[in-house]
């Protein structure tokens, strides 16, 4: 058997390295091994991850239910996530060159509306669940909690307003992101956006 797929593997090297209508040879430089005088080619292969939900086989279909539905959120609100950190970034290098609180304040506002604009619309259509799932990636970004960004932006009474606000509709601003436990299943969903597989 072992001869067989030596011989195969060779045949198919022949093919792809020799061309069919021409007598010119092309050589390609090839890592191999000598083992007791065979010498055998060692082709490097990429990288393949495959994911499982919670490091384990899925043994019952609401665990896999659970992973789709994890993954379907993140697809929706990690974009978000990102953006939000990136225009947090931008505003805290801005507002450091604002001298006078008037101004900040004004310019926190400006910022506000055009975000709205933008943005309103698509963030009332996220369910609870997806709500809750930014804002732990916000916090995955940002390192800070949604409440704390509020708090610095606008100040502490509206934070409390919209923490009360999330309160009763079963959420937190002050969530964190504990990628290594609670949150596993969304850093490994997170892992699979940023490479590119769904």
């Amino acid at each position: 058997m072992k001869k067989l797929i030596s011989f195969l593997f060779l045949w198919l090297i022949k093919f792809s390295v020799f061309p069919q209508d021409s007598e010119e040879k092309i050589y390609l430089p090839v890592k191999g091994i000598i083992v007791e005088h065979d010498t055998f080619p060692i082709i490097d292969l990429p990288e393949v991850q495959v994911w499982t939900y919670w490091g384990k086989v899925m043994y019952s279909k609401k665990a896999f239910e659970e992973w789709t539905k994890t993954k379907y959120h993140v697809k929706k609100v990690y974009p978000y996530a990102v953006l939000a950190s990136a225009i947090l970034k931008e505003m805290d290098n801005k507002l450091a060159q604002i001298p006078t609180e008037k101004e900040r304040k004004k310019f926190i506002k400006q910022c506000e509306k055009e975000l709205r604009a933008k943005f309103e619309e698509d963030l009332k259509n996220l369910s609870v669940t997806q709500g809750r799932i930014l804002m732990k990636l916000i916090y995955r970004e940002t390192g800070k909690t949604t409440y704390q960004i509020v708090k610095e932006m606008r100040g502490g009474f509206e934070a409390a307003m919209w923490q009360a606000l999330a309160y009763i509709f079963g959420n937190s601003m002050k969530v964190t992101y504990d990628p290594t436990g609670e949150d596993y299943m969304v850093e490994k969903a997170v892992q699979l956006v940023e490479k590119g597989y769904f």
